[in-house]
């Protein structure tokens, strides 16, 4: 039985969740998208709390490795590191995109030959997007995506479900007849349990010294409006 902590800070929701072969244990959610820094810490001190009191073993730390918002994935992954040193247990990286095609997994809209695509807004028309399988294999690896008409017109004749905060952008401009739209899904740490159970028992790790957030692109910075005199 692995008892493991999740943590998701990739968008603009922060949440927790400790689970236990495979069940929530207990699960935190902010969705004010402001306070990552703060909000992840109290989160962390009422698990940790939780941990200490029952006397449950930590087996693992996951969170979600991008990409995503890039102050928010060096938050979660920092944490994560400082909690996996702390008690000497491994670090899983999950993948945000794959996290959230999980959450499509099982909506309504889920049948044998849909595919599911995640989409985390990247600001503009740029999406983070990836096409995986029911059996969340990749059928087009994760991106960072400019998207205009011919987006995704390789997937054309399939049954597409397409999921996270940057589908309302791409739904008002898309020509796929056979498209559904889950626009309101955010990843979630209680949805990150199934992957993060599978990759444990896989002994699927990540480096804690030296792993870095899963960006996809090059930050770049933004040059002030107003000048500071």
């Amino acid at each position: 039985m692995a008892n493991i902590l999740n943590i998701e800070t990739s968008t603009d929701v922060c949440s927790v969740a400790l689970s236990s072969d495979g069940m929530v244990l207990e699960h935190h959610e902010d969705y004010d998208g402001k306070n990552h820094a703060t909000v992840l810490n109290v989160f962390l001190d009422d698990i940790v709390k939780y941990i200490t009191s029952r006397e449950i073993k930590l087996d693992a730390v996951a969170v979600s490795i991008g990409p995503g918002s890039y102050t928010g994935l060096r938050i979660g992954l920092s944490e994560a590191k400082g909690l996996c040193f702390g008690y000497n247990v491994p670090l899983i990286g999950v993948n945000t995109l794959k996290l959230l095609s999980v959450t499509a997994l099982f909506s309504r809209y889920n049948e044998d030959d849909t595919l599911y695509v995640p989409m985390i807004d990247a600001r503009r028309m740029e999406v983070y997007t990836a096409v995986y399988n029911n059996a969340l294999e990749e059928v087009m690896a994760p991106k960072a995506m400019i998207l205009d008409e011919n987006s995704f017109k390789e997937f054309g004749d399939r049954n597409l479900l397409f999921v996270g905060n940057g589908v309302s952008k791409w739904k008002e401009i898309s020509p796929i007849k056979n498209a559904h739209y889950l626009a309101n899904s955010k990843p979630e740490a209680v949805n990150m349990v199934a992957l993060s159970e599978l990759a444990f028992r896989r002994g699927e790790f990540i480096d804690v010294a030296y792993s870095t957030p899963l960006y996809l692109k090059e930050f770049q910075a933004t040059t002030p409006k107003h000048k500071v005199i």
